[in-house]
């Protein structure tokens, strides 16, 4: 594979407003284990090597705080921190040592549409199990974006990502082997569209959605076949209206791999995947695809 400055997703951070019972449910419901309480924050974690997945900050509203990748080396962090300056990134934290938990060396980052990003090298890192219908990572995440030429240049000459597809709607970008590790949808306003959780094959899929059902939360969309990437996918929206997904079977790519565009990644009418049995995405969940915004008020 090319020698990609990031090695993969790491985490996100959301706010909510009612901490305690956004912690509940992604323990409880979701599948993930709390990890840590700092500062105001509750870190989970999912069954995977990442001491933490995802961070849950109070807020007023549900917002993208900010998303978190990791890098392949501290030369990396320093090309990338410097990259960001010449391209008018909003400095949020220059480098130095991050006081997660998951510690290392990091820096924090707006790049020009309003995402929030943090860069982190020599973070801790736990050991790696595997449970039938948890997760055991992030796979992507998918961003809203109204001008997604202009925000997938960024992370391709900026950021070392490559793209690997481009349908009529969304451009699919990645940092490794996974065909995309971020995702960037046209949309009215930018911000989030949804978090991807890895789940450990498509048996954990369905038990997974099935738990979901069972607590009340019904499938957004899906399940289904994605044809870009190949991967399984089942879509909800968390209490707060945030949409998150579990899936499976990522497509692996490498240099070999050569992106289609947008007239080769068209469905017969009426289909919304391969597999052409997932009903269409329910309104309720194609809403809260746009309900997410960032927090602007972000800060070190």
């Amino acid at each position: 594979m090319s020698n990609f400055p990031v090695a993969a997703l790491r985490s996100v951070e959301i706010t909510t407003p009612r901490l305690g019972a956004s912690a509940d449910f992604y323990a409880k419901v979701w599948g993930l284990d709390v990890a840590a309480e700092a500062e105001g924050t509750v870190y989970l974690a999912a069954t995977g090597a990442d001491l933490h997945v995802l961070e849950l900050t109070q807020g007023e509203r549900a917002a993208l705080r900010k998303v978190t990748f990791r890098v392949r080396s501290r030369d990396d962090l320093d090309r990338l921190f410097a990259r960001a300056c010449e391209a008018d990134c909003e400095i949020i934290t220059p480098p130095g040592a991050s006081y997660a938990p998951s510690g290392g060396t990091h820096f924090v980052i707006r790049e020009p549409q309003g995402c929030c990003m943090e860069f982190v090298h020599g973070d801790r890192t736990k050991t790696a199990r595997t449970v039938a219908d948890r997760p055991e990572r992030l796979a992507h995440v998918n961003i809203n974006s109204a001008d997604i030429e202009k925000l997938s240049t960024f992370y391709q000459q900026v950021l070392g990502f490559r793209l690997t597809d481009r349908s009529k709607l969304m451009a699919f970008l990645c940092c490794n082997s996974d065909h995309h590790a971020v995702v960037l949808a046209e949309g009215p306003v930018n911000g989030l569209n949804h978090v991807a959780f890895l789940m450990p094959d498509l048996e954990s899929v369905m038990r997974g959605s099935g738990r979901m059902i069972d607590h009340g939360f019904p499938i957004g969309w899906g399940v289904g076949r994605h044809g870009p990437g190949d991967n399984v996918f089942a879509y909800f929206v968390d209490p707060d209206g945030v949409v998150i997904e579990y899936t499976a079977e990522v497509l692996q790519v490498d240099d070999n791999y050569r992106a289609k565009g947008p007239a080769e990644w068209v469905w017969p009418p009426g289909r919304t995947d391969q597999w052409g049995i997932a009903p269409p995405k329910s309104e309720a969940c194609k809403n809260a695809q746009l309900s997410v915004l960032f927090d602007v008020d972000r800060h070190a």
